[in-house]
């Protein structure tokens, strides 16, 4: 697959470079790093990637970043200099993919875009995620993932209809449209490792809004098709009968989906409705639909008088799609994340002391070929002497932002 592929985790030997901020094109980077590929993260002088102090509750560096950042090298360039701006095409000649998440244009004022970087190295995969892409007429707007969720659809349908439109308490655009990146990186090297041919520019062009857009079905077909104009419905989907959370007797919440014939028939047995579990009536998504708010009321009616877990053992022994609604301490604790690495524990300096701190895993599993978290996020600065040095560009002086 690369010029650097040795042997080990599945992508060891594949070497990108992340020119980004935040989350998308960290997020994408995270993914490569997480399967072995080396990821050289280029980060400002003084204070590196800003999400180092998002939620930032103690110590110097936030566990958002350890997170995004792990097993990745972290290396500081002013990109604004001509000595960092040197750094980066000299470390471009020995990479596989670059991925950044500019807006439109900023990478070619510094020549950094992908007709001076890609004459340098023509097998560079350059992967460009921004709010509207790298074409249309709007590409030069300042795209962040929230307002990339508004654009795309998403948060005109999220939320309580008698209230403003809500959001997601995680950053779906951005990490939808990393994944995205991975995704065209991995086509065209799947394409050259099988001999494939192409006179295009090896280019990914992610726009957040259309990662966003891509999630929501047919929400413009519906409307094409039927008039429908999808709205806020809170917890329940539209003509999804029945499905959504529901209370139980101990103040804590299962969500339960009974929206196909065949589950629908086995959790009404479970309830302890026969009746309508032989409903010939009821077996179209249509009929369900029509009856909505019957079907959830003598759903909740029965959860409400069980504890959660009486009610997910009557569930899941019923062949009922259920789960409970997890909080942090709950998930950091269950015996199937555990089972399956999803929480790992690893030590982090936070301020004077290592302290054990539990990261989510690696996904998705892959089996004799998992990715493995190495090291979580890095002090800034810490790869600088080691990369630079290592790819004869060890001359670069201060100005090119070595950290002090």
């Amino acid at each position: 697959m690369s010029k650097h592929s040795t042997s080990g985790l599945p992508l060891e030997g594949v070497r990108v470079l992340e020119l980004g901020n935040f989350i998308a094109a960290p997020f994408a980077g995270r993914v490569f790093a997480d399967f072995g590929a080396e990821v050289i993260k280029i980060e400002k002088p003084g204070t590196g990637d800003e999400l180092r102090d998002w939620r930032k509750a103690r110590g110097g560096t936030s566990m958002l970043f350890r997170t995004m950042a792990r097993n990745k090298k972290s290396v500081v360039l002013d990109l604004r200099t001509e000595e960092g701006q040197e750094a980066v095409r000299q470390l471009t000649a020995e990479c596989d993919v670059l991925i950044e998440n500019f807006r439109p244009g900023v990478l070619e004022g510094w020549g950094l875009g992908p007709d001076e970087l890609q004459a340098i190295n023509p097998d560079l995969v350059f992967v460009r995620i921004s709010g509207y892409g790298q074409t249309g007429p709007y590409r030069d707007r300042a795209g962040f993932g929230s307002s990339a969720e508004a654009f795309g659809g998403l948060r005109y349908i999220t939320g309580e209809p008698d209230r403003p439109a809500a959001r997601s308490a995680a950053s779906l655009a951005d990490t939808v449209a990393g994944l995205y990146g991975v995704i065209g990186a991995l086509i065209i090297m799947l394409q050259r490792s099988r001999g494939g041919q192409s006179d295009a520019a090896p280019l990914v062009d992610v726009a957040l809004y259309e990662g966003v857009f891509s999630l929501l079905e047919s929400l413009v077909p519906d409307y094409d098709a039927y008039g429908m104009v999808r709205q806020r419905t809170g917890g329940h989907l539209p003509g999804v009968v029945p499905t959504g959370s529901y209370p139980t007797g101990d103040g804590l919440e299962v969500v339960i989906g009974g929206n196909s014939a065949s589950v629908f028939k086995r959790l009404m047995r479970a309830v302890g409705r026969e009746d309508l579990a032989d409903d010939v009536a009821l077996e179209s998504t249509e009929a369900r639909s029509a009856r909505e708010e019957e079907l959830n009321g003598l759903i909740s009616a029965w959860t409400q008088a069980r504890p959660l877990g009486e009610a997910l053992h009557a569930l899941n022994a019923a062949g009922v799609p259920a789960g409970p609604v997890y909080d942090a301490p709950s998930i950091a604790e269950d015996e199937h994340f555990l089972a399956r690495g999803m929480v790992q524990k690893h030590q982090v300096v936070i301020e004077d002391e290592p302290e054990d701190v539990r990261f989510p895993g690696v996904v998705p599993v892959l089996p004799g070929r998992e990715g493995i978290v190495r090291w979580v996020g890095p002090d800034l600065g810490a790869h600088t002497e080691e990369v630079l040095s290592r790819l004869a560009v060890s001359g670069t002086n201060s100005s090119a932002g070595r950290s002090a």
